[in-house]
This record gives C-alpha cells, structure tokens and sequence, in this order.
C-alpha cells in the first residue's frame, strides 16, 4: 500500500511539472470528479450503517476478501489497505471478531502472525453490500467515464 500511496504522488508530480495552462473545463471536470467521489462515499457509508456495520468495518471486510489471499489476511496487510496504523486495525479486527464477521488465526508459517479470515456472516454481509455498490458504481459510470475521458484528452 506504501507503493501505491508514492505512486499517487509521483503521478500528481508528474501531471503538475507538464506545466500548461488550466482551462475553465479541467477545473469543472476535476470538481465533477471529486463530487461523484464524495457522493460514492456518502452512499456506501449509508449503505454500511443500513447493514449494521461502521463504514470502516465494511472496508476491512472489503479488503480482507479483496486481498485473495487463501489462507486470510494479517492484522498488517489491513492496516496497510485502509491507511491506518497497525494498533488501530488491532482494535478494529478486535471489534469484528466480537461481532463475529471475522476470524482470526496463527499464519501456519509463522506462528507469531495472526491471519484473519471472514466468516459466513462476514462473508453475507458483503455479499449484500457489493451488490448494491456495484449497482451504484453502475449507475455513476457514464458520468465518471466521461471525467475519465476528459482527463485522458488533457494528458495526450
């Protein structure tokens, strides 16, 4: 996660030493994209509530699956996929494994290394959130190709 985070901040370096001059239209379309970013956000931290998580929680559940990884994920590769520091994913792996969304394990390579994995209920909670955020990205996805394509004709 610390690559992709310098990678993002490469790519904004990179795009702001091309020099050139803003136009009305990059500033519109950047306030465009940023507004379709918030409302996404705003939906799924509803959606979460509605389903009886905190958004942070339905995130972890997210990167827990997300990652693939068989055999689960640790407390640190959490961390590293929600931007947070490793004692606060200890506590919100700690809440989750008291809601029962969540187990943990010893990683059979290394016994000091707890790996989590979702239960069936985490996994049901899931299920029913993604279905409904892709529905929404669905919904948002001719506005934000449209941003998508503007930036791409800025960068040519």
């Amino acid at each position: 996660m610390a690559d992709a985070k310098r990678k993002t901040g490469r790519t904004a370096r990179a795009a702001s030493s091309r020099g050139g001059a803003m136009r009305e239209a990059d500033y519109a379309a950047l306030a465009q994209f940023r507004y379709q970013l918030r409302t996404f956000l705003a939906f799924s931290e509803a959606a979460a509530q509605n389903a009886g998580l905190t958004p942070q929680q339905h995130q972890a559940l997210l990167a827990i699956k997300g990652l693939a990884d068989p055999n689960g994920a640790s407390v640190g590769d959490i961390a590293g996929f929600l931007l947070i520091r490793h004692h606060t994913a200890v506590e919100l792996v700690d809440r989750m494994a008291k809601l029962k969304l969540i187990s943990r394990e010893a990683d059979p390579e290394d016994a000091r290394r707890v790996l989590v994995k979702l239960t069936a209920k985490g996994e049901q909670k899931l299920r029913s959130l993604s279905r409904i955020h892709l529905d929404e990205l669905s919904a948002a996805a001719p506005a934000l190709g449209k941003i998508l394509r503007s930036f791409l004709a800025k960068v040519r």
